[in-house]
């Protein structure tokens, strides 16, 4: 929950979080119950994960989704608190699959595909040199030593596609926070992204 006024859940969303509790508590069928529920959204999800990746990826939306409930799947219990924590585990998963892969590519052709993002026109321009996937991960692990909710906002933000609001409620923060850890975390990443890039420094 976010820390403004407490707003009425709506009845998708209290079903959706009946069933994490269940599903949490070791009823299997409850996770077969939640999926269509939560299908769309974890589609939006997957397809902002997949517009950074290139023409081509061996995975596609639907398939990034199926490898998600694999992976959903094998989960030991885990306590569930709502929606957001739900798509916020998600959207870390959709970033686990894409980074393995990633890391397999360059590890079967060194200097091979290498995948590129952009965190957004602020940092690198549109017209500028991307960051390497790779390096963007072992920075947000780097990040969340320290400062673990700026990195979480960055996975939920820019890889998972939540909003300002989604993220603020999967935190259980409010929004102005969210905004202000985006900056900071961006511009932090920048610099260690910057760093790294150059070896003679």
């Amino acid at each position: 929950m976010s820390l403004g006024a407490p707003r009425p859940e709506s009845v998708p969303s209290r079903r959706v979080t009946d069933l994490l509790i269940s599903w949490g508590a070791g009823d299997e069928s409850a996770l077969t119950q939640l999926v269509p529920l939560v299908f769309d959204e974890l589609r939006r999800m997957a397809h902002r994960h997949m517009r950074s990746q290139r023409d081509g990826h061996v995975l596609q939306t639907t398939a990034l989704v199926n490898e998600v409930y694999v992976r959903l799947i094998d989960l030991s219990r885990v306590k569930w608190q709502d929606r957001g924590h739900f798509l916020a585990m998600a959207s870390r998963l959709m970033r686990r699959v894409l980074i393995d892969f990633a890391r397999a590519s360059a590890a079967a052709k060194r200097g091979g595909t290498t995948v590129f993002v952009s965190l957004d026109e602020t940092v690198v321009g549109p017209d500028g040199p991307g960051t390497d996937l790779v390096a963007l991960d072992d920075a947000l692990q780097a990040l969340a030593k320290f400062e673990p909710r700026r990195s979480q906002v960055v996975e939920m933000k820019f890889f998972g596609g939540l909003t300002i609001d989604e993220t603020a409620d999967a935190l259980g923060v409010s929004p102005q926070t969210v905004l202000r850890d985006w900056r900071l975390a961006k511009v932090w990443l920048l610099r260690e992204l910057t760093r790294e890039a150059s070896p003679n420094d």
